[in-house]
């Protein structure tokens, strides 16, 4: 029986895959390399190595972590100035099924980050908590931010589900035990996502997907 959700953020509840990916791109560029979106699809989507290793070993970890802190900053700073939309489709979704599922959101984003990208938007009042990058030790594809989920949630990994958009967010769930369903954007709308349950194009396909489990 099908109790609880647990939602991945970025590319899943917000438009923001296509913005962080641009935040790496503009990192890069002035260091000799230019980021595509199969290399961010590859390093960072399926992955979780981004691209610090074509620039080893001429840099530093020191040096990294102050790109890292760079990137950060600026992406922050886009996310403040910019129109962060909703995913279409999300709003209603997540008010037809929180009356009837648990949902809580694990992310692999910054807090200060989400924290942004959801002062301008009403989606969080649907949620019990949200797990973010520092919530944990190990991000995905890891399965420990979704096993501490289900902690939370107090439920069985056969009694919730996941809802995704990236390969090693696929790859975490799977290894917590638990049914996803992913949803395809842009920038991974030519992956087959093998071992999901559903790979899906449009939240309204999401939604009917739940339901059927209800």
């Amino acid at each position: 029986m099908l109790r609880a959700i647990l939602w991945d953020n970025d590319g899943v509840l917000v438009d923001t895959e296509q913005l962080f990916y641009e935040a790496n791109r503009e990192l890069f560029l002035p260091l000799g390399l230019e980021l595509s979106a199969r290399h961010f699809f590859d390093w960072y989507l399926a992955d979780n190595c981004g691209a610090w290793h074509l620039l080893e070993p001429r840099l530093s970890e020191e040096h990294a972590e102050a790109l890292r802190a760079v990137r950060n900053q600026r992406y922050a700073a886009r996310l403040a100035s910019e129109h962060i939309p909703a995913i279409d489709g999300v709003v209603d979704t997540l008010a037809a099924l929180s009356p009837r599922l648990r949902m809580g959101v694990v992310t692999s984003s910054n807090r200060d980050h989400f924290e942004i990208i959801h002062q301008r938007l009403d989606l969080l009042r649907h949620f019990e908590f949200v797990l973010t990058h520092e919530s944990y030790t190990r991000s995905k594809p890891s399965p420990e931010p979704y096993l501490l989920g289900l902690e939370r949630m107090g439920v069985g990994a056969d009694e919730a589900l996941v809802i995704e958009d990236s390969p090693r967010g696929l790859q975490a769930a799977t290894a917590a035990g638990m049914r996803c369903i992913i949803l395809r954007n842009a920038l991974t709308r030519q992956h087959d996502f093998p071992g999901a349950w559903r790979v899906l194009d449009t939240m309204a396909e999401v939604r009917a997907a739940v339901e059927s489990l209800l």
